[in-house]
């Protein structure tokens, strides 16, 4: 059986990314119109979406910065909250470890949810891909979601006060995080960490900046490490 070739391929994970506009459209457009509101200008909020290209960091941000929070802790939280893409990079470097540093930079930037969980999931699938099969699915994923969200977040600022608020287009936020992450939620210790962010991250919402967030964070990160370990202590 012939090999699909790495353009089929690139098309494949195109057409794999596309369900996840449903949510990525107005996800960004709902950034982009928090940002008009906080004042941000087309330029700032156009060149926050290029540069992070991270939804619910830049959502993070914002609204520090908005409460008046030093800019420190801003970044600090942002940072925090995009941990996740470190695992993320971690899972993928079996798979695109190998390619050449160029690549690897350019698809470090392109790296969101989204292209995580379509590639991911499709190099488990096909195990045989070569390493060209794989850069072209991930970087197929990534075509139209990346482009989608800068240009929803634009035309959210364009929008800003204007967009009628019975569009309610806030459901997008947590629709999109529940869509991606709950297939991930594998194992004991996935759950565990899970529910241990939900409870640190309530048991702390007094903490101001959005400490509650780096708390929970590191705690779920500690408490799922430590499930896995005890787990891996008992198998034989």
């Amino acid at each position: 059986m012939t090999a699909p070739s790495p353009r089929a391929t690139f098309w494949r994970g195109f057409l794999n990314a596309l369900p996840f506009l449903l949510v990525v459209g107005p996800f960004g457009l709902v950034f982009g119109v928090v940002a008009a509101e906080a004042g941000l200008d087309l330029l700032a909020a156009g060149a926050m979406s290029v540069l992070v290209i991270a939804g619910a960091a830049q959502f993070t941000a914002l609204q520090l910065l908005v409460d008046q929070a030093p800019v420190a802790i801003a970044v600090l939280t942002a940072l925090a909250v995009n941990l996740r893409t470190a695992m993320y990079s971690a899972a993928l470097v079996p798979h695109l470890g190998a390619a050449p540093l160029r690549v690897r930079a350019f698809a470090a930037y392109l790296l969101v949810d989204q292209t995580f969980a379509a590639s991911l999931a499709e190099f488990e699938r096909r195990p045989g891909m070569t390493l060209s099969e794989k850069l072209a699915f991930y970087f197929g994923s990534a075509t139209p979601v990346v482009p989608v969200w800068i240009g929803a977040s634009l035309a959210g600022a364009v929008l800003g006060r204007g967009l009628p608020p019975e569009y309610a287009l806030d459901f997008a936020v947590p629709i999109a995080f529940l869509a991606i992450l709950s297939p991930m939620v594998r194992s004991i210790a996935h759950l565990v960490a899970a529910a241990v962010s939900v409870g640190v991250a309530l048991a702390f919402a007094w903490v101001p900046y959005g400490g509650a967030l780096l708390i929970a964070g590191l705690v779920a990160m500690v408490a799922g490490a430590e499930v896995e370990r005890r787990m891996e202590a008992r198998r034989p």
